[in-house]
């Protein structure tokens, strides 16, 4: 019996809010002969909406995008679409990279991956296989641990966009004090001279 060989096209959707980044993976991506871009999007809530839409085998998904990041659209594609995930970052931070496989990424390259790398790349993740760049990976081994609390961490990544632990207190549908005791003892945690301090801390080491 003869083998049937499928050579349909890898159908990708890009999402990245750098409009320069975007065009240049559309054009390069685009002229690999066994790829096919069939959506983009500038924002994470799109590139959502877009895979419900579209269904492409690869979603490549920029990490800092308005609406919604990498993560968090990649969790709601990969709920709802039998698909891929890939995630492009200039911030290759560890505990990032830590959790990507924790929502199941199949991908994490750093912006700086050539074209004709990240076609490879996207091949094998079409092909099941899952890559992590080796030095984001190497650098994830010997990361330090987080220290906080799921809440700690809930309250830290909601007080970099807002400036008032009441605000954070209604986002979290927490109390104001229950508010003020996790960022208390976050900064204790993380030695940190304030909440913004210590919400710095732990954005630079990727656990928010």
């Amino acid at each position: 019996m003869t083998e049937t060989l499928d050579t349909s096209p890898i159908r990708l959707l890009i999402a990245d809010d750098e409009h320069l980044i975007r065009g240049a993976l559309e054009a390069l991506l685009g002229l690999e002969s066994d790829i096919e871009v069939v959506a983009s999007a500038d924002n994470g809530s799109t590139a959502v909406e877009l895979a419900l839409s579209t269904q492409p085998d690869i979603c490549l998904l920029d990490l800092e995008m308005p609406r919604a990041d990498g993560l968090e659209a990649a969790a709601m594609i990969l709920a709802t679409v039998n698909t891929r995930v890939i995630i492009v970052t200039r911030h290759a931070r560890p505990g990032v990279l830590r959790r990507a496989l924790a929502s199941k990424v199949s991908g994490f390259v750093p912006k700086s991956t050539p074209a004709e790398d990240l076609a490879h790349v996207i091949r094998d993740v079409a092909a099941g296989k899952r890559y992590i760049d080796p030095e984001i990976a190497a650098a994830a081994l010997t990361a330090e641990r987080c220290p906080l609390t799921d809440r700690e961490l809930d309250a830290l990544r909601v007080s970099r966009s807002t400036t008032s632990v009441a605000e954070i207190a209604k986002q979290l549908h927490l109390a104001s004090g229950t508010v003020r005791n996790y960022l208390s003892s976050a900064m204790t945690k993380l030695n940190a001279v304030s909440r913004h301090d210590a919400a710095e801390k732990a954005w630079q080491q990727g656990w928010i």
